[in-house]
This record gives structure tokens, sequence and C-alpha cells, in this order.
């Protein structure tokens, strides 16, 4: 234990571990998967057609009808997004799915909000914004089961109401749920929906509802004699959008990302996702999980951070390469201003609490930041660095365009983020205008002069719910790696595979001698290590303090491209000495 950080190894049981072997699983894999949950073969499948069906998804059934009725009569439908990668990516397989499935190009419109203007969700006035489209049908993505005002307002104006959504529901003072009254609401986080993927992305729940909607033109001879609609081509979208939700990959969403990666890797993705590879630098017949998450995802969600999110579903939408690569090229450059903002406003958060010194800001069993000069688009972001430096519950906030303190939290293991700020409503009822969230992330809304009250009442909850060992960190590994495991192939196999929330990449843990270190670009520590029986060239990014003789690294492995050259890279995330 160092500092506060736990290594701890997977439990792997050798009889699953045997289990998978015997069907044709890699043995290094079969204990990974092992570590991780898996349980059969069958949960490892990645074939389209283990995917769940719709069938169970509460609310399918009747947002296909809903949709086939208002495409059969011509009327106009308005797609309402979300200002994240999972509502662009949504709304763009929303609006693509929607056209393959009849919906005329001149019925199809979509709004988004404005962060710094409109706040989240459909708000009555998203609502007005979508009344000048004149729609029939108003369907949300990644949006809208808490959205009461503006459902009802809708349905004032003589709209129906689609709502598609994976957020958890709001709870009423007497613990029930309480839902919007929409026309149909899709959500496998609803009360009764028996739907086993709860972890399903925004954009996951609207791939659903088009293949719910396919089904029953079917049903309805639509395609008699025909062909139908393929809405695979829709899975890049579907995958990228899953993984930059940081959700759960359960089997169902790895099948989703799988499918989306096997097209991407093929070649056969839309401009937009090309355009973002290219301009992230990332080669399409290697992508990976990683490059969704790291690179998509955070160019994306810049323009909704610092811009309009508009860019980044125009460039999901459109078919013309050369314009998806202008729109591609002009989120590289906002998001290397989100970059520097980021950068400046974690060098204050960490100013912060060195003023409240160290000892402490250790102490607490929550962080909660504020300055007048941090940006409303970038808390998130700085709350998960802080959160990922001290192990605590974190909120960082921002004062909006509407003067009022919009804040955004990141969690740790233990401590359901969503569910602390429904505790504080309930011990203090006026002190959050607005909140809502999952369990690790979440968002509320203060007027000013409550933030003080609302940094005790989460210190208040983190006390109770949180014990020394919970503040500490863990770092969950999978042990030590067999010498021949240390080769191309295996790395290669390694990445080819679905990682990500809930199913992390396979970390690895050993006790090494240090045989050299030094700097290089006085920034990153490059290590000579014995490790496995064998001399081996490492690299830990952003350390600059050196090793004792003698240590235990957590590490990954990666392959090394240079020069037209490839070799195994161990690349060094930690160490306990």
């Amino acid at each position: 234990m160092n500092g506060g950080l736990l290594l701890v190894e997977r439990d792997a049981p050798p009889r699953l571990c045997h289990t998978l072997e015997a069907a044709g699983v890699h043995p290094l894999l079969a204990r990974l998967y092992a570590g991780r949950g898996v349980r059969s073969i069958d949960e490892l499948s990645q074939d389209v057609a283990r995917l769940l069906s719709p069938v169970t998804l509460k609310g399918a059934p009747e947002a296909a009808r809903l949709l086939a009725d208002t495409i059969d009569a011509g009327g106009r439908i308005c797609v309402v997004a979300d200002y994240d990668c999972d509502g662009a990516t949504a709304c763009a397989v929303a609006l693509r799915g929607l056209r393959l499935l009849g919906a005329g190009a001149g019925t199809l419109h979509y709004v988004v909000p404005d962060r710094r203007v409109h706040g989240y969700g459909l708000t009555p006035a998203i609502v007005e914004l979508a009344r000048a489209h004149a729609p029939a049908l108003l369907v949300t993505v990644d949006n809208g089961i808490a959205s009461f005002e503006g459902v009802a307002h809708a349905r004032a104006l003589g709209m129906r109401v689609l709502v598609t959504d994976h957020h958890l529901p709001a709870l009423r003072s007497d613990g029930t749920v309480a839902l919007p009254e929409a026309d149909v609401i899709v959500n496998p986080n609803q009360p009764g929906c028996a739907f086993e993927s709860k972890s399903i992305a925004g954009v996951g729940v609207m791939f659903y509802v088009l293949l719910a909607l396919r089904a029953l033109q079917r049903e309805r001879g639509r395609y008699a004699g025909g062909e139908q609609p393929r809405l695979d081509v829709l899975l890049d979208l579907v995958a990228l959008g899953t993984v930059a939700d940081v959700v759960k990959l359960d089997a169902n969403n790895r099948r989703l990302v799988a499918q989306g990666l096997k097209r991407i890797r093929a070649g056969r993705m839309q401009p937009g996702v090309a355009a973002l590879l290219a301009a992230a630098g990332r080669d399409g017949e290697r992508c990976s999980a990683e490059d969704f998450g790291f690179a998509l995802g955070p160019r994306i969600n810049a323009a909704g951070r610092l811009a309009d999110m508009t860019l980044g579903i125009e460039c999901l939408l459109t078919d013309d390469a050369a314009r998806a690569q202008d729109l591609a090229l002009t989120l590289e450059a906002i998001n290397r201003e989100r970059r520097e903002l980021q950068s400046g406003m974690h060098e204050q958060a960490e100013a912060q609490l060195a003023l409240a010194h160290a000892e402490r800001a250790a102490a607490a069993s929550a962080m909660v930041l504020y300055d007048d000069g941090f940006h409303e688009g970038i808390v998130g972001i700085v709350a998960g660095r802080v959160k990922d430096r001290w192990h605590r519950p974190t909120f960082v906030f921002a004062r909006g365009g509407d003067g009022l303190l919009k804040g955004s939290g990141r969690s740790i293991d233990g401590f359901h983020l969503r569910d602390a700020l429904d505790l504080i409503s309930k011990r203090h009822p006026d002190l959050l205008l607005r909140f809502g969230g999952h369990a690790m992330a979440a968002g509320c809304t203060l007027q000013p002069d409550a933030y003080g009250a609302f940094a005790g009442a989460l210190q208040q909850v983190a006390n109770e719910w949180l014990d020394a060992a919970a503040l500490n960190a863990r770092r969950w590994t999978d042990g030590a790696l067999r010498a021949e495991w240390f080769d191309l192939p295996t790395v290669r196999s390694l990445q080819s595979q679905v990682w990500g929330a809930g199913f992390e990449s396979p970390l690895f843990c050993d006790e090494v001698d240090v045989l050299q270190q030094r700097l290089v670009a006085d920034k990153h520590l490059k290590l000579r290590v014995q490790l496995a029986g064998a001399p081996r060239d490492a690299i830990w990014f952003g350390r600059t303090e050196p090793l004792p003789s003698r240590v235990r690294l957590a590490f990954r492995l990666a392959v090394d491209r240079f020069q037209g050259l490839e070799r195994v890279q161990v690349i060094v995330e930690t160490a306990c000495v």
C-alpha cells in the first residue's frame, strides 16, 4: 500500500478458467474473463443474433406503433438531443434510422440544448425551440425521464411525446418512482421493465426502439417481397456512444460495441466517424474501444462543453466526406481549447486543496470545489481528475449564465452519487434546484448562497456512508504475467477485445528489479526492469520521481510502433514499494 492505494488481484476461480479454456478460450483471456465475472462461454459471444430482444424493453412496442403511425401519416418528428456524446450519437442514430425506416427527409428535425442557456433535458424552452418545426411527435434521446414540465408543455401544445432515456427516474418523497406524463416512455430503469441490460446507454435505447419499429413494419407487411433496411449500419455510432458514456459493459453492451468495432475495422463506418479517427491520428483498422473513450468521445463532447453540440451531431449525420472532415477539424480545434481550459482549472482546484492543507483535504470524505473562473462545460472533467487523485466523491461547481451554480460530480465505489443527492434533497428540501444522474456521475444546480450548505450536506452523507476502508483507493489487477505472454500476438489479442467500464482492460502486477531509469522529455520515466525472468523496457508517462531498486509495478501491455517496426511496450500505471 502506498499513499492510500491498495493493489488487489482479481479472483479468477481455477475451475471457471478451465471451463473457458476447454471451450477454446486462450488461457490468459480465460483468466481475465473469469476475473471479470464471466460465467459461461455464451456471455462471450459477439454474434448480433445474441443481442437481447427488444420485446422485453418496456415501452418499445408502443414506441414502435407511435413512430410507425406518425411516419405513415407523414407527420413531422423532432428529436430532442443531449449535449454529450451519448446524446449526439443517439440523435444521429434516431435520424439516420428513421430515414431508413421510411420517414421523409423533410419530416425529420432535431434540436439540442445549449448547456449555458437551456440547461439539461426537455425543458419548456427546448419545447419552444422544437415548436418552430411544427412536430406532431417529439422524441427525446438520452434525456426526458425527469422532464416533467417540458413533457407537460409539449402535450399542452398538442405534440405527442416519446421519451427514450436510460437515466434513473426521479423519486417522490415516499420513495415511489415519478415519471413524466409522456405518451410513451422507453427506459430500462423504469418500474416493470424486464430488459436485462439496465446499463444500456441512451444511444442503445434508441437503437432498440428502431429494432422494434422495423419489426412492427415487417408485421404490417411493409417489406413483403423485398429486403428490409439494415440497421446494423448504425452500430458504429451505437458503439461510440456506449463507450463514451462510460456505462457498464455488460454482455449485451459488449456485443453492441464489438459489432460497431467490427464495422469500423472493415472500413464500413459513417463519414463522420472516419473523419474523427483521422483528426485524432487513429487507425480505423486497429480501432479499439479505448479510441472511443479517449479520442473520438472527447472531441464530440468538446462541442457540447464549449461551443454547440450541433457541430458534433452534424459531423455524425453528414454523408459528405469533405464536410465531415471540415467538421472533425473544427471539433479538433475546440477539443484543444478544452484541454487548455481543463489544465488551468485542474491546477486551480489542486491549489484550493493545497490551501486547505493536504492533511485536512485527505481527511475529508468528499470534495466540493468552486471558483468564479471555472467554466461550466469543464467541471465534470475536473471533478473526475480530483476524484482520481484523492479517491473521494467530488463535486466541482461553476456559475452558469443564469447566475446559478451548476455542479458536476464524480464518485467512487460504494457511494451512489445520485442517491446521495436524493437524500440531500429530502433532508434539505429547498437546497437543490435540480439534480440527476447515475451512481458514479451526477449533476445538480444550486442558488449561489447554498454552496456552503451543499458542501456540508454532502460531507455529512459521505461520513455516514464511507468508512476508512472505502476511502482507500483500490486498483484491481490481474496478477503476474507469464514470460511467454510478453509477445505481439498476445498483445494484439488483448487489444482486439472489448474493454471498458465494468469490464476494465487488463492491468498486470509483479515485483521487479529496476535496472536503469532516466527521464524522457523531462516528464516521463523510462525504465529497464527485470520482469518475468527477463530485462524489459517500460515507461511511466507523467512520472518524474525515481523508483527504488525493488518495487511492485502495475502495468499494461501495448504495441509500440516506430519506424515501421513493432514491439511490446510495458506501460506502468502505478507502483507500491
